[in-house]
């Protein structure tokens, strides 16, 4: 009879907890806005996990849960919506950092307190907890390698360095990237490679020697799959994903491959912010909490692993398709200066457009 009880006992026990749990998530209510540059089919995994993990937590922007947008073209309306004192969102994902401490000095964030944060991340993370990173971004370089010997007859060597990528005279009118003034990610490529502790701004008048063409991820791709450009700089989860689709559908491609440059990447840690109340659309702390946590959530980040990107755990060993070693590309990570990139945003971009679009 003893036992029976007992047995009777841990079941109610086991019952009451697992209750609890599926609770904690139930009580989240309310509406929530985030404003992501996350890639759109990103953004569809993370709706459909925050709806199942959140069921009473209301999608605030035409039933998703994210509000899409370029990193440039966000801060752009981020500043914007700063002049009535009142953002149109409750949280925020975007592609660098130096616009998390901008908005922090501008005392637009609200502290999320998150347990034991050294021992969770291997990217830096604000002290006070206004910021964290959630994924990572990684600039790369890109080739075909099905065309590596015609190039060479050309003349055109495929660059291993960020440095000969702007600077080898033979790639002349051979090379593309993005545009900084409208993508975050290669914005702090760009304040990355300028630093003076790295190639400084010559570095862009390479770039400009060189006839860089300046336009979108998939149109580069393509060039260099038809053979007008030898090489591009692209964020590696571009790559990654054209592969990983073409292998899916059976059709395995091998006209292109990423370039780990030999001279370093340019690391981007994603951070995700909460807004203050006092400017938030919903008002709804306690929501943007429970989200902000379930971000630096092993399942959330075996989402961003899905996207082509880098998980900021320490502990995490899986990495994104095809790519390699997190920690080895830490090792070999250019740096941005986040302070550097935030005070002078605007002084970055006008020397880029001086220097590389004018000419």
């Amino acid at each position: 009879m003893k036992k029976l009880l007992a047995v009777v006992l841990a079941l109610l026990m086991m019952a009451t907890m697992a209750t609890s749990a599926f609770a904690v998530n139930e009580d989240v209510e309310g509406e929530l806005v985030i404003y992501s540059s996350m890639y759109q089919f990103v953004i569809d995994m993370m709706d459909e996990a925050l709806k199942a993990e959140f069921p009473n937590l209301v999608p605030g922007n035409d039933g998703s849960f994210f509000f899409y947008g370029g990193t440039s073209s966000l801060i752009t309306k981020i500043y914007g919506e700063m002049e009535t004192g009142t953002l149109g969102c409750d949280m925020m994902l975007v592609a660098e950092p130096a616009l998390s401490l901008e908005l922090k000095e501008a005392g637009y964030l609200e502290p999320i307190e998150i347990e034991s944060p050294d021992e969770l991340l291997r990217f830096p993370y604000d002290a006070e907890g206004y910021w964290y990173p959630v994924r990572v971004c990684n600039m790369v370089l890109a080739y075909n390698p099905e065309m590596v010997d015609e190039w060479a007859a050309k003349g055109v060597t495929i660059p291993k360095t960020f440095k000969d990528f702007a600077n080898d005279p033979a790639l002349k009118g051979y090379i593309s990237m993005g545009n900084p003034m409208s993508s975050g990610t290669t914005f702090a490529a760009v304040a990355s490679l300028i630093q003076d502790n790295h190639y400084g701004e010559s570095y862009l008048d390479g770039l400009a020697a060189n006839e860089v063409m300046i336009e979108s991820g998939s149109t580069a791709i393509t060039k260099l799959q038809t053979g007008e450009c030898a090489a591009i700089m692209i964020l590696e989860e571009s790559i990654l994903k054209v592969l990983k689709e073409a292998d899916d559908a059976g059709t395995p491609i091998t006209n292109l491959a990423c370039i780990y440059p030999d001279d370093g990447v340019v690391l981007i840690p994603s951070t995700v912010m909460t807004v203050a109340e006092d400017h938030s659309k919903n008002v709804n702390i306690e929501a943007c909490e429970a989200v902000e946590k379930w971000l630096l959530s092993e399942e959330a980040q075996k989402l961003i692993l899905q996207g082509y990107m880098h998980s900021v755990f320490a502990g995490m060993e899986d990495i994104p398709y095809k790519s390699i070693d997190t920690n080895e590309l830490i090792k070999k990570d250019f740096g941005v200066d986040w302070e550097n990139a935030y005070q002078n945003r605007e002084a970055i971009n006008t020397v880029w457009t001086e220097k590389v679009t004018t000419k």
